[in-house]
């Protein structure tokens, strides 16, 4: 019940992406359009002559404020289609048209039933509103929700429905707008009576939360950091920037509820000399921790990394800190030390809060549309003005909360030995794949010529396989930092290969899955999306599989290998599963089938006794064949080919007898790991047949000569 709980939960949160996606753009109209409409702000920067009323400037100026206004105006509409959107599981334009069509219905059936019962007399001040012209009852966001989850669920149920021979024009995806409109009909005309009772329940938790005043700042702040690794923030702070329980507030003679909303209110009215804290109290602490705080952070996981992996754990950090300044959007750093360090994260929780709550006591009163990077406080709090914002004491501000989270991570790093990225054990480089080319291609076209297929589609088959194929993955979508998935089965799921995509972590309820990427996490999905639909094929065979699976078995006799043969590790490490692999054609076992070896020393020695068949001409690769003819590849890295075999010395040549332990090559692991996207070693049988079936004997830390493989062969 819990995992279902989150998977649906995790699906909500991800539909509310696309309508809160749109309200940067928005904000940045309306900013604009607003600050140089000000005449005071004009004033004050001496504009008033080139940009006062009857200006060219003006005018333009007047034209954006209206267009961003016009957005924040209809965001119960934008999110009854958005919402829509998002849980929709196919053909999501119907979805959105049918929202559409419910939110009109809903709101002229709560408009018809306030005529009926004798208008709007009978409600108190800010129960009503004009809703696209209609009158109808203040809803806010909340409406667009209700309507947005309720058309998407009548969609999945019926997109699909078969009607009598005389109906059947309307059946199929036809019959969702008109199902939504019977439906919404209905649910207006309850909303007439529920709602009501509801909004006095939101209004007093609204209440209760102004109440509580710097100490429900603080749970606020402390909880959302604290959703963050279940992405299930967005459904958290949501309400409260868009409805009552953020606070409601009364701006140029209209009541305006949610704290998003009652900001933008006092942005587009001039006679507002500073922004009041019920229109910011839930943003403006984002500014200290995104600018500030986590950098802090960043530089002490820099500073306590080992001296040998400075150099590659710089780029990656840097590149997260500037991510988390500019833009806001801090997953990809504060993921790099929450999986293997909880108690930092639990410990940024509570200065999350405490972040809040200080902006909060200091009447700080930045807003923000998205996230709290410098884009925002630029607009918002910079170009406000320090006397309508009191921007400037997030400054001192910053910069103490800079300090406390350096020294304070770096002594608990320091002193704990948390493994942040820099102080793995070993050589494991999960959180080291920075390079751009990180997917590496294909290598078989080093040999025989062959294409090699594009990295984005290695990563989506990479992931797909992760998922656990193609039949398994019911539906994809993203939010702004990780993919969210649903799955049919979530014990395919395989983390491993997933966090060889490059992934910084795995999140997994039941058939919700969460693996996160970064802020290119929006390509991922459009690239998983495409290689989707181009491997219906694929689809349908995994389906199979998996049914065959299912059905039961005919017995069969089991057969006795006639011979085992069993290879040692060539290499000192740690032993994953092939599947592991960062490359799609060793993962998915199109040379042969063996394990996949992380080096920790750069020698490759013979798992068994063999002939030597070849050596690469760059050397970067052996192929050995067995007594009994049985092809094996030792392949140092991913595509290393490109290395032209500078890295490598080779011991042994062509025609060579080696024995178990017998050195054939050496190569400088650190240049490799520099220069190639990955030190990842193949170890394969590439005979594989019915006669052979190989099975991997050790996971985890191996030392050259540990038994690695399982060779059965048996009679043709």
């Amino acid at each position: 019940m819990k995992d279902k709980i989150f998977g649906i939960l995790q699906r909500v949160g991800r539909s509310f992406m696309l309508p809160i996606a749109v309200l940067p753009v928005a904000g940045l109209l309306m900013g604009l359009g607003s600050s140089f409409t000000n005449e005071t702000t004009l004033a004050t920067y001496n504009l008033l002559g080139i940009m006062g009323p009857g200006t060219i400037a003006w005018d333009v100026f007047t034209v954006l404020s209206a267009c961003g206004g016009v957005i924040f105006d209809n965001l119960p509409l934008i999110f009854a289609v958005g919402v829509a959107i998002g849980m929709a599981r196919a053909e999501k334009e119907v979805a959105a048209l049918s929202a559409a069509v419910a939110f009109l219905v809903m709101h002229s059936a709560i408009s018809a039933m306030i005529d009926l019962t004798g208008g709007v007399e009978q409600f108190i001040d800010g129960a009503t509103a004009s809703v696209l012209g209609i009158t109808s009852l203040q809803m806010g966001a909340f409406g667009g929700i209700i309507v947005g989850l309720g058309t998407s669920a009548l969609h999945n149920k019926f997109y699909k429905i078969q009607l009598p021979q005389a109906l059947s024009f309307f059946g199929g995806s036809r019959f969702v707008p008109i199902i939504s409109t019977v439906v919404f009909t209905f649910v207006g005309i309850a909303m007439f009576f529920v709602w009501q009772p509801v909004q006095e329940g939101i209004n007093a938790l609204g209440y209760a939360v102004a109440s509580a005043g710097p100490v429900g700042v603080f749970l606020f702040g402390m909880i959302k950091r604290l959703l963050i690794p279940f992405g299930l923030h967005h459904v958290f702070y949501l309400p409260f920037w868009q409805t009552a329980v953020g606070g409601s507030m009364e701006v140029a003679g209209q009541m305006v509820y949610g704290a998003q909303n009652i900001f933008f209110a006092q942005l587009a009215d001039p006679t507002v000399t500073h922004f009041s804290t019920a229109g910011t109290w839930c943003f403006t602490g984002e500014f200290v921790l995104y600018i500030f705080a986590f950098p802090g952070a960043a530089l002490a996981m820099y500073q306590a990394a080992k001296p040998e992996r400075k150099k590659a754990v710089g780029g990656l950090l840097l590149s997260a800190a500037l991510t988390s300044m500019l833009t806001g959007i801090t997953e990809p750093l504060e993921f790099s030390f929450l999986f293997v360090a909880p108690v930092l994260f639990g410990i940024s929780t509570v200065f999350a809060g405490l972040a809040y709550m200080l902006c909060y006591l200091l009447n700080i009163t930045v807003g923000l549309t998205f996230s709290g990077g410098f884009l925002d406080l630029f607009m918002f709090g910079i170009l406000q003005g320090n006397d309508k914002t009191s921007w400037l004491l997030i400054i001192p501000l910053g910069i103490a909360f800079f300090a406390v989270y350096y020294l304070l991570f770096t002594f608990l790093i320091k002193k704990f030995d948390f493994k942040t990225p820099g102080r793995e054990e070993g050589d494991a480089e999960t959180k080291l794949y920075t390079k751009a080319d990180y997917n590496a291609r294909k290598e078989g076209n080093a040999a025989d010529g062959a294409p090699a297929a594009s990295s984005d589609d290695e990563r989506s088959a990479q992931i797909a396989a992760g998922l656990g194929g193609v039949a398994n993955i019911r539906d994809v979508d993203c939010c702004a930092t990780r993919l969210r998935v649903t799955v049919h089965d979530g014990t395919k799921v395989q983390e491993g290969v997933l966090k060889g995509t490059g992934a910084a972590g795995v999140i997994r309820r039941g058939e919700g899955v969460q693996v996160v990427y970064g802020p290119q996490v929006n390509v991922i999905k459009t690239n998983l999306e495409a290689y989707l639909a181009a491997h219906p094929a694929s689809s349908a065979s995994d389906a199979s599989a998996a049914a065959e699976q299912d059905a039961p078995a005919e017995p069969e006799t089991p057969r006795e290998p006639v011979a085992t043969i069993t290879l040692g590790s060539p290499l000192t490490g740690e032993a994953l599963a092939l599947t592991a692999c960062p490359d799609a054609v060793f993962a998915e076992k199109m040379m042969g089938d063996g394990a996949c070896v992380v080096p920790a020393v750069g020698e490759l020695v013979a798992p068994c006794d063999a002939k030597v068949a070849f050596v690469f001409e760059t050397k970067h690769a052996v192929g050995l064949e067995l007594p009994d003819g049985t092809g094996v590849l030792c392949h140092v890295g991913i595509d290393t080919v490109k290395l032209g075999g500078k890295p490598f010395t080779a011991h042994v040549a062509q025609g060579d007898e080696v024995k178990r332990g017998d050195t054939l090559l050496t190569f400088d692991l650190d240049y490799i790991r520099e220069n190639a996207p990955s030190i990842s070693t193949p170890v394969l049988i590439t005979d594989m047949d019915d006669r052979h079936k190989v099975r991997q004997l050790a996971f985890g830390h191996v030392n050259q000569g540990d038994d690695l493989l399982a060779v059965d062969i048996y009679e043709a």
